[in-house]
């Protein structure tokens, strides 16, 4: 049985500290295995000077962007480090358990909302969690009978912030010659030569976009089906070209 859980987790880490000193500042993080999106909030002006100087000087940080309105939100990208540090995500490894994100981090602890496919790998998560000495509270636990569309979207950042610009390009480029019709309007070669693009050079950024998208859906495709058909038949909608009905879920950017 699919059940909902809520954790309350404290532990050694660079953030968590943060918000105990600053307790004006909420992070929220996202991470597609690849890159980590974190969003900082300092809801007090004062210590907003203080925590951008924190972040700054932090060694392991590695930012590949930024972006801040210098007086109350920051926010940046870095190379993942999910799988290198002590985090949920490493401890999930290949549990049947799903993360969604984002991770909040406020006063010192950090929540996370998991959905848990087996009670075994909760178990298992837990013992991992005691045996590296983090402090943990299950807040909520709850059955979750499959894909409930108006608390589990499918965000664009969980789509799309592992591609590269050349990757985005590629798929919409794609897409407009008519690669994705049935049948195909144009293969990757005419693509190319219409664009003027190495024909290798485009199918390496296209497939690995595919890839990405694709890796990026499962765990949704995977919790959809284990809906019950009666809960699928619920989450139907009409198509807008036609009375027949087709599955859509809902794209909502974060922030």
């Amino acid at each position: 049985t699919l059940f909902e859980v809520v954790l309350k987790v404290s532990f050694n880490s660079f953030f968590l500290d943060l918000t105990r000193r600053f307790p004006s500042t909420s992070v929220f993080i996202w991470c597609n295995r690849e890159n980590d999106v974190t969003e900082v909030i300092v809801r007090n002006p004062e210590e907003y000077p203080l925590v951008m100087k924190e972040i700054r000087a932090c060694p392991t940080m590695g930012v590949l962007d930024e972006n801040s309105d210098e007086r109350r939100l920051y926010v940046n990208v870095t190379k993942c480090n999910c799988m290198k540090q002590d985090t949920i995500v490493r401890h999930i490894g290949k549990l049947d358990i799903l993360n969604i994100f984002p991770n909040i981090i406020e006063n010192g602890w950090a929540y996370n909302r998991l959905i848990v496919f087996r009670h075994k790998d909760l178990e298992e998560l837990l013992r991992r969690l005691e045996n590296w000495g983090w402090v943990y509270k299950i807040l909520r636990k709850v059955p979750f009978d499959g894909f409930i569309a108006s608390s589990l979207t499918l965000t664009a950042d969980a789509l799309f912030s592992g591609l590269t610009e050349r990757q985005m390009d590629a798929i919409l480029t794609a897409y407009r010659h008519g690669y994705y019709n049935l049948p195909r309007d144009a293969d990757v070669q005419t693509i190319a030569n219409e664009e003027k693009v190495p024909r290798t050079t485009f199918q390496e950024h296209l497939k690995k976009a595919e890839n990405k998208i694709v890796a990026a859906l499962v765990p949704h495709i995977q919790l959809f089906n284990h809906a019950s058909p009666a809960r699928r038949r619920s989450l139907r909608v009409k198509s807008r070209n036609s009375g027949a009905p087709s599955r859509q879920y809902t794209l909502r950017q974060t922030h």
